[in-house]
């Protein structure tokens, strides 16, 4: 399937030459971004400032409102968002230039390609970036499935106005380094929100081998005979009761200069039914979005090749269909794991633990100085966290504030949870080394990150990504999230992956 469209991206230390529509911030000190000649304009044509014209309209400074002014005549359309309370920061310097594309997308007139100038007064290159990104991102939206021909992107181009360095790194310009990180998580998101009827492991596969072509990046992909070859009793067991056979795609970048080694392991589960433990129809209809942490980690590495980072990157996503049949595994099964420690499943409808842990000890073989799985995991973590903010758990503190770093950096929430140490008990085992689920029904997302722990090896760094709130939405639209997969961890994951460069 064809990589999203994005609006092409500049910035120009004035008001450009093209300009259909120019947005400007409303923080609480007044309005941000105005450029001299739009103020002057509206002197002269209405008798008052564009502060005064849009305050007269009922312009707000609560994050994504907005209010559209009327034009000069030859000028823009000037449209005023809101940027919430407070000083604010990249994140709602993000937020409002990804509502401000995203509205101007949805109310841009049939068929024609509009040029949007986004101009919030940016002083610093983080602001600049986090604009940048935010506006790419949310042009984003899912062309449906369908025979017509396809709506061309409503947003043809996005300007920042900026008048200092555009350099993010060394030599590298936002203008190149921006489009990367915003392809990467609108691919995550197109992937999360096709139907599971076309994209299954097989097809995810063959997707991720189309994404790393044009990279440094090497890829395996082992098939159903190499799983079983390899004794990956977790993945075969879990893809056991559907006809699309598993896969486990393993993708490596090792770029000259680099020091340290990062391993990133997600879960793919294209379609969650819940196998034998089958679950409620409404809560089926979203389960093409279990894949999300596998799309995360195989749309950040391909992003971190192209930026060119110095880390070495190892990446495993494995793929599979949970489905009931006369080949599904059972709860009371004994599944011997790759690496051959054995689980007692307790329940067909937690098989992302699972797949994951034949990935982790997989991904251990490989030494890496940190391995993070991301996961939609667990929806105990969406009753303790909601569904904007995401779990983490890991080894240590050291390790889960690295990670927290850089989400921060990121511009993403992650909430720190514990593992205590009397959860380990709640797996244990009379039939097996360990048991897959918990003794009770209680601290289920730190049941289930005490039981990915075992498959870590011992003196590793480990942190564990449960996205399973924020990894889909299905609520209104907010900042440069729309209907559909997010694309929550790719963003942190890259930071990851650059704090890791020196």
């Amino acid at each position: 399937m064809p990589a999203p469209a994005l609006p092409t991206l500049s910035v120009s230390p004035g008001l450009p030459r093209r300009a259909d529509l120019l947005v400007v911030g409303l923080a609480e000190a007044g309005l941000r971004g105005v450029p001299d000649s739009v103020e002057q304009a509206y002197v002269k044509r209405f008798g008052v400032g564009v502060a005064e014209m849009a305050t007269s309209l009922g312009a707000r400074t609560a994050a994504g409102s907005r209010r559209t002014l009327p034009p000069t005549g030859d000028g823009p359309q000037l449209m005023v968002i809101g940027l919430g309370a407070g000083e604010p920061g990249s994140e709602d310097l993000r937020q409002a230039a990804g509502s401000a594309v995203r509205q101007a997308g949805a109310s841009a007139a049939e068929g024609r390609a509009i040029a949007v100038v986004i101009s919030f007064g940016t002083t610093s290159l983080s602001e600049l970036e986090a604009v940048a990104e935010g506006a790419l991102i949310g042009s984003y939206r899912y062309a449906p499935v369908s025979g017509k021909e396809p709506r061309p992107l409503p947003v043809e181009s996005v300007a920042v106005v900026h008048a200092g360095s555009t350099r993010v790194a060394g030599s590298a310009d936002v203008t190149a380094v921006a489009p990367v990180v915003a392809r990467a998580v609108v691919t995550t998101r197109e992937w999360v929100n096709v139907p599971p009827n076309l994209l299954y492991p097989e097809s995810f596969a063959d997707e991720a081998r189309a994404l790393v072509k044009d990279a440094k990046i090497t890829i395996e992909v082992l098939d159903g005979p190499a799983l079983t070859k390899g004794g990956y009793g977790g993945i075969l067991a879990v893809g056991g009761g559907s006809s699309r056979p598993p896969r486990l795609v393993r993708l490596s970048y090792r770029p000259r200069g680099a020091k340290q080694h990062l391993a990133l392991v997600g879960k793919g589960i294209t379609f969650d039914s819940g196998g034998l433990n089958l679950k409620p129809g409404e809560s089926m209809y979203t389960m093409k979005c279990d894949m999300a942490g596998a799309a995360a980690v195989l749309a950040a590495t391909h992003a971190i090749a192209r930026l060119g980072l110095a880390v070495n990157v190892t990446t495993y996503a494995a793929l599979a269909e949970n489905l009931p049949s006369d080949t599904a595994y059972r709860p009371s099964d004994v599944l011997t794991m790759y690496g051959g420690t054995t689980v007692e499943n307790g329940n067909t409808d937690a098989e992302g633990r699972i797949v994951m842990a034949d990935a982790l000890v997989r991904a251990g073989e490989d030494a890496p100085d940190l391995v993070v799985d991301v996961a939609t995991l667990t929806g105990a973590c969406i009753v303790a966290l909601g569904d904007r903010t995401a779990g983490l758990m890991a080894t240590d503190d050291e390790t889960a504030d690295r990670v927290l770093d850089a989400a921060e950096a990121a511009g993403e929430d992650f909430w720190q949870l514990p593992i205590p140490r009397e959860t380990r008990g709640k797996l244990d085992s009379k039939v097996a080394d360990l048991k897959s689920t918990g003794s009770d029904k209680t601290g289920g997302a730190l049941v289930a990150a005490a039981f990915l722990r075992e498959f870590v090896p011992a003196g590793i760094p480990w942190a564990h990504l449960d996205i399973a709130g924020p990894a889909y939405f299905d609520g209104k639209p907010y900042g440069y999230v729309g209907p559909g997969g997010t694309g929550v961890g790719v963003r942190t994951l890259i930071a990851l992956a650059r704090s890791m460069t020196s």
